[in-house]
């Protein structure tokens, strides 16, 4: 099926997770930019797991970052109303938002990755045998949420305890000191490498990545195509691409890579509904590759219908 002026397109956005306010601003870009482009398209603010979509809608452009969104569920129930969607599917969607299950695929078709652990906290937050430093991380949770870095014994426990409050199941990862590099991928082809630089003695979670949402008066900083040799860009390209062929993900993903001094990249995670405004950073590498931002939401609307026709 091809994209065509006459077909209605619903915006989803919004969602009961975390990270609905991003969403929200994602959601409105996206409709803002499909709009200006001459496609019919309804904002949907989804609040709950079961939304109510336009009657006649032709394509549902999913814009749900973390839970539900992200982690399938959407994408199961509108494959149970016959709705086509954009972006990753049920299983690949489920599989890349799990860090646990995406660890273990990551692993699996040697894709590098910090060495880590899984820490059984149903019975109790308990320590990992991991030494300092490492990071912890709920294994279901977006953009940051309840990830603490642990760079002294004496953290550790209170680091365990806050991330239990999310999951039982707690990846522990060891901490990779390097530069923080993200690159988006779409339908294959790899965009130019973004670095992110957080605010000085931060480190890159929700309120650095957001300020807006937080009150703080600065955030992080990007630079496109980031500062790295020939070298460098093609290898953190290639381990980005490693990981999205070996999650199996449909359209596009945006993946995170650091890359330590020595110039190993470590694969972190990918992000199948990555931020889509303007300013985000899935557009901003698409933008050094040539692609308006609206031009990047028509590929993206023209490349999952073809993947489900």
């Amino acid at each position: 099926m091809k994209l065509t002026e006459e077909m209605l397109i619903a915006v989803l956005m919004g969602g009961p997770g975390a990270e609905r306010e991003v969403s929200i601003a994602s959601g409105k870009a996206v409709v803002k930019a499909l709009e200006e482009k001459g496609y019919r398209v309804v904002g949907v603010d989804v609040v709950d797991t079961e939304p109510t979509l336009p009657e006649g809608t032709d394509l549902a452009f999913n814009v749900i970052h973390g839970t539900f969104g992200e982690d399938g569920g959407l994408q199961r129930y509108l494959e149970g109303l016959g709705v086509r969607y954009t972006g990753a599917g049920v299983k690949s969607s489920e599989v890349a938002f799990d860090k646990n299950l995406s660890k273990e695929c990551f692993l699996k078709h040697e894709v590098p990755t910090p060495g880590s652990e899984i820490v059984d906290c149903s019975d109790g937050p308990k320590l990992p045998g991991m030494p300092v430093p490492f990071v912890v991380k709920p294994p279901r949770e977006g953009s940051s949420v309840g990830i603490r870095v642990v760079k002294e014994s004496s953290e550790a426990m209170a680091a365990m305890e806050h991330a239990a409050e999310f999951s039982s199941d707690l990846l522990v990862e060891e901490f990779v000191e390097g530069r923080e590099l993200t690159v988006g991928v779409l339908n294959g082809k790899v965009f130019p490498v973004v670095e992110i630089a957080p605010p000085e003695g931060d480190w890159y979670d929700m309120e650095t990545k957001y300020p807006w949402l937080s009150g703080k008066e600065v955030g992080s900083q990007y630079t496109c195509p980031a500062d790295l040799t020939f070298e460098e860009t093609a290898i953190v390209q290639s381990a980005a691409k490693k990981a999205y062929d070996a999650l199996g993900i449909e359209v596009y993903s945006r993946v995170d890579v650091l890359l330590n001094s020595f110039g190993d990249p470590y694969v972190l995670e990918a992000n199948t509904i990555p931020g889509m405004t303007e300013t985000s950073l899935l557009p901003m590498g698409a933008a050094e590759a040539g692609y308006s931002f609206g031009d990047l939401c028509v590929k993206i609307a023209e490349l999952s219908l073809a993947a489900r026709p």
